[in-house]
């Protein structure tokens, strides 16, 4: 369990859950509701990835802050969350990036 225990490793398992939890409310349970009339599966998935994204906006400010990200890199993983398979894209292009050097 290594990768807990930094910023972006949690942010990365954040990011995959509440991706994954986004992509079964519109694909699962938002069709169970207005098709089939099963409410049910809205409010548990729904709850579910509230409280993911949540942790997913706590976790991009908390390695933000901690890497010295700047605003652009910042705003384009929040942004990230509000679209459904946006913490895949994040995890594919900003976070596999190797930091550019600190410059003291």
């Amino acid at each position: 369990m290594q990768w807990i225990k930094t910023s972006i490793g949690r942010l990365r398992v954040i990011g995959f859950w509440e991706g994954v939890s986004f992509l079964v409310l519109l694909g699962i349970a938002m069709p169970l509701k207005y098709f089939l009339g099963m409410p049910e599966a809205v409010r548990v998935v729904g709850m579910a990835h509230g409280v993911l994204f949540i942790l997913y906006i706590w976790a991009s400010l908390q390695a933000a802050l901690e890497h010295n990200w700047s605003w652009k890199r910042t705003l384009l993983v929040l942004i990230a969350s509000l679209l459904p398979a946006g913490p895949f894209v994040v995890e594919a292009k900003l976070l596999r990036q190797k930091p550019s050097p600190d410059v003291s």
